[in-house]
C-alpha cells in the first residue's frame, strides 16, 4: 500500500519540508508516504478565485493515480479520532489499495475535486494553512501506523 499526498504548492518553507520529510522517512517500506506537489495557479493573472480553483482542480485530478482510494482534506469532512483513523488505515492495508490524500491550495478545493473523492476528511475544525496540513497529515499517518503495530509513539 502506498500513501500518496497530492498537495497544491511548491517551494515550501524549509520547516514544512523538514517536518514532512521527518515523518515520511519514519514510515516503513510497506506503507511509504509519497508527496506529489501540484503547481498552484498564479494569483496575478486576473482570474477569479473560482477560476483559480478550477485550474488547480484540473491539475490535481490529472496527478491522481488510477484506481486509488481518494480522500480530500477539507475542514467540513469527517473528524475521526486517532483510533478510528488507525482502523481505517488497517482496512486500507487489508485491501492493499493505494490511498491518495488531496490537499488544496490557499483557496481550498474546487467542488469537482470533492465530487471525485470517496471521502472528505478533516484534521481539525479549524482552517489550517494548506502547507502545514501536509506535515500534520504525515504525522497522523505515522501515528496511526504505529498504533496498529503497538509501538509506544501513541499515548492516551
Amino acid at each position: 500500500m502506498k500513501l500518496i499526498i497530492v498537495s497544491v504548492g511548491h517551494k515550501m518553507p524549509d520547516w514544512i519540508t523538514a517536518g514532512f520529510n521527518e515523518y515520511a522517512k519514519r514510515m516503513p517500506r510497506e506503507s511509504k508516504i509519497e508527496l506529489v506537489e501540484v503547481k498552484p495557479e498564479p494569483r496575478t493573472t486576473g482570474k477569479t478565485t473560482a477560476q483559480i480553483m478550477e485550474s488547480e482542480a484540473q491539475r490535481i485530478l490529472a496527478a491522481l493515480p488510477q484506481n486509488c482510494l481518494r480522500i480530500a482534506m477539507d475542514e467540513h469532512g469527517a473528524q475521526p479520532t486517532t483510533r478510528q483513523f488507525a482502523a481505517q488505515m488497517q482496512g486500507w492495508m487489508r485491501e492493499g489499495r493505494d490511498v491518495a490524500f488531496i490537499i488544496g491550495g490557499a483557496d481550498g478545493l474546487h467542488d469537482s475535486v470533492k465530487l471525485a473523492v470517496q471521502q472528505l476528511l478533516a484534521l481539525s475544525a479549524f482552517t489550517l494553512p494548506h502547507a502545514f496540513v501536509r506535515v500534520l497529515l504525515a504525522e497522523q499517518l505515522y501515528r496511526a501506523y504505529n498504533l496498529l503495530h503497538n509501538h509506544p509513539y501513541h499515548r492516551e
